[in-house]
């Protein structure tokens, strides 16, 4: 029975001297709690749609952070999509984490076309008129050494999401058609990381740039820019939460989310913003972004991703009997040949990362969790319940290879 293989013991394999790659390919009761409980995706939304924008669970008992607005961003032209101001919200360091920084890319999704911009700036996730304006700071932005052993005392930054593009949106004119539209990531990203600069990061001893999702990609993007911003005597990683998104064929043969993040990149100027050797020998690649980023780069990605496998391997037009519905809700309800193409979507995944995994002072954290971001919540990041590898919790994995610990 194909399901079995769902349950493979652990797997634990080391590349190079400092290379890392771990798969986890673990118990299915895990992964059913996991999609309860991280991500209450909205089966109606489209690829572009928010799903990110909510508090984790026992947001109660985490610190709370208030927003602050980049007061000037717009004389640089750094705004959202509606025209509003970007923000962040900011964690000052204690003790021996001073000097150490740490910031965290929001997720969301992506917007393609003018309607779907027009209506994403009408949400947080394109507005920050429509941002809460305090957010609890758990999992990596938690300030309690107990949820997070090694960064809980640096000075922690979360950098709301407002673009569409993954902070890499580049057109400088607005877009008319009876709507008007600003696609300025790139200089979002720029006015941000230039503030916190002047706010103490550019004395930075040790500075850890993650992301979830949308904000994982935008993690990869940045990771160089923002390596070669600080101190060149100074600790400089990058880490992307479930931001490494495959280019594979849906279940009806067609690749439909690389027409999709094709889209994108055309409607607001994208290739601006991507390595130029890149860009310039072929059509942008989230493979092709990765093999270029020269910082050492931790992935955490579950082989089973379930916003990959809702929009990349079963997306609603590819499955337009909804034959896949009930399985993209869990796992547990999935047939044969169903968990066969989930097998094949994990293998996949697998394949497109040995090279990364090559490459000296990388590291992967690949678990079977049916889930999406597993860094930004306690309860997957480092707790009592927390997947882990090799007896390590994401939180320990993570910290063992920024800081070159041994095993």
């Amino acid at each position: 029975m194909p399901s079995s293989r769902l349950r493979e013991a652990i797997r634990w394999r080391r590349w190079g001297k400092r290379g890392w790659a771990i798969a986890a390919i673990a118990a299915i009761a895990f992964a059913t709690v996991s999609f309860a409980l991280i991500l209450r995706f909205d089966s109606s939304s489209s690829s572009s749609s928010s799903w990110i924008n909510q508090s984790p669970p026992n947001s109660a008992e985490a610190l709370l952070v208030d927003l602050t607005l980049l007061s000037n961003a717009k004389d640089r032209g750094a705004v959202c999509l509606d025209g509003s101001l970007p923000g962040y919200h900011f964690r000052k360091g204690f003790g021996s984490g001073s000097s150490n920084w740490l910031l965290h890319i929001e997720g969301g999704g992506w917007c393609n076309t003018i309607e779907s911009c027009s209506k994403r700036k009408l949400t947080a996730l394109g507005s920050s008129n429509f941002m809460d304006h305090r957010v609890p700071f758990s999992g990596i932005l938690s300030d309690k050494a107990s949820e997070n052993p090694d960064f809980f005392n640096w000075n922690k930054v979360k950098i709301r999401y407002c673009d569409g593009a993954s902070l890499s949106g580049n057109r400088g004119s607005e877009v008319q058609d009876g709507r008007k539209l600003f696609f300025r990531g790139q200089l979002i990203w720029e006015a941000v990381v230039d503030e916190l600069m002047s706010a103490g990061m550019a004395n930075a001893k040790q500075a850890l740039l993650s992301g979830c999702s949308a904000g994982g990609l935008a993690t990869l993007i940045h990771c160089d820019d923002f390596r070669e911003r600080l101190p060149k005597a100074s600790n400089v990683k990058c880490l992307a939460d479930a931001g490494f998104f495959l280019d594979e064929k849906d279940i009806s043969g067609n690749y439909t989310m690389r027409s999709f993040y094709h889209e994108v990149v055309k409607l607001q100027g994208v290739a601006q913003s991507l390595n130029k050797d890149c860009v310039s020998r072929m059509e942008p690649s989230q493979a092709e972004i990765l093999k270029h980023v020269q910082t050492p780069v931790f992935l955490v990605n579950p082989a089973y991703d379930f916003w990959q496998i809702q929009n990349i391997l079963a997306p609603k037009a590819s499955d337009p009997h909804q034959y896949w519905l009930k399985c993209k809700l869990s796992i547990k309800n999935c047939n044969p040949s169903q968990i066969a193409s989930l097998l094949g979507f994990r293998n996949s995944m697998l394949k497109t990362l040995s090279e990364f995994q090559q490459k000296e002072d990388s590291g992967t954290f690949i678990n079977s969790c049916f889930s999406h971001c597993q860094t930004w919540m306690g309860g997957t990041w480092h707790s009592s319940n927390s997947p882990r590898v090799n007896n390590k919790t994401i939180a320990e994995a993570v910290g063992d290879w920024f800081f070159n610990r041994k095993q």
